[in-house]
């Protein structure tokens, strides 16, 4: 769901800035040479003041502060009228996951307890800003879908078989009957199939037990998990010292997760699904790096502004 302000902001600028040509005004002069003696002024020890250079940097830096000033404005007349849209405000009120949103942080985290795990997903505005070619999609969209006429032949790949299905890369599916409902709650299946590649971090630690740590990637209401990797030791999971990142170097985590069996694919997925990371979630990670990434340009404009003026 790449929003409109994106383009706005990559608009070409019209203005262009030319530098005036003055006269040389040597060839109005009279040299030193044809002077007679008697005529040279005798020097002045007045102090010369140049305002006129203190006058173009105010002027330059009153324009800059319009400029942001005009920015600012334009993006507050974009935001809705409520800080949290509705499909936000629906997540945060019925999930079990906590939010937790540092103001002037790009990333923002979830996290929850399951029994005796401890979860925690990670995602940044970085990839809303990141350039997506959209003919690129077109051409993803159309291989996927070639591929999903060839594989529908029963089981777990056809589309209506089971609530949650998974192709060949992973990618969790949502069944007809529940799209719709999800279309009706998430403002029709135009937003759906809009969406960015959101990428999401996700840990899951138990006590003594080490951690799992997925990577993932939300969009359209489905999760493309791409890897799946397990350590002893949950602080390697995301190694905070220079020897806990060669120690997790050292390891074997697992293969890439399209290399592993389908039906052990989807069960994963089911375990993933189990502790709420299924397609209400990945419908609302996209929404919310939108709703935070115009929220933290907005401070940055105003700091900049502040800073400038």
């Amino acid at each position: 769901m790449l929003s409109l302000r994106n383009i706005a902001r990559s608009a070409p600028r019209a203005a262009r800035f030319t530098k005036a040509i003055r006269p040389q005004a040597s060839l109005f002069r009279q040299t030193a040479a044809f002077q007679p003696v008697w005529s040279q002024a005798a020097p002045k020890l007045t102090a010369s003041f140049h305002m006129s250079a203190v006058r173009r940097e105010q002027s330059s830096n009153e324009e800059l502060v319009a400029k942001i000033q005009s920015e600012i404005s334009m993006e507050e007349d974009m935001k809705e009228d409520d800080d949290l849209s509705a499909n936000i405000k629906e997540y945060l009120e019925n999930s079990p996951f906590e939010i937790e949103d540092k103001a002037g942080n790009q990333e923002v985290v979830l996290s929850r307890t399951f029994g005796d795990e401890k979860i925690r997903i990670t995602f940044t505005t970085a990839d809303l800003n990141n350039d997506v070619n959209p003919e690129d999609g077109l051409e993803d969209q159309a291989m996927y879908d070639d591929a999903d006429m060839e594989v529908q032949s029963g089981g777990a790949n056809t589309k209506g078989a089971v609530t949650q299905g998974t192709t060949k890369d992973g990618n969790i599916r949502v069944a007809p009957e529940d799209r719709e409902e999800l279309d009706d709650e998430y403002e029709g299946e135009g937003d759906l199939e809009q969406g960015f590649p959101a990428h999401a971090s996700i840990r899951i630690e138990r006590p003594g037990k080490g951690a799992l740590a997925i990577e993932a990637t939300a969009q359209d209401g489905d999760f493309l998990i791409e890897d799946l990797y397990y350590f002893p030791d949950a602080e390697l999971a995301d190694p905070q010292t220079a020897e806990k990142d060669w120690a997790r170097r050292t390891l074997y985590t697992g293969p890439p997760f399209n290399n592993l069996d389908e039906d052990l694919q989807i069960l994963l997925e089911k375990y993933l699904e189990e502790r709420g990371i299924n397609t209400r979630l990945a419908l609302f990670i996209p929404d919310y790096i939108d709703h935070k990434e115009q929220k933290e340009y907005i401070r940055w404009l105003n700091n900049v502004k502040n800073f400038v003026a």
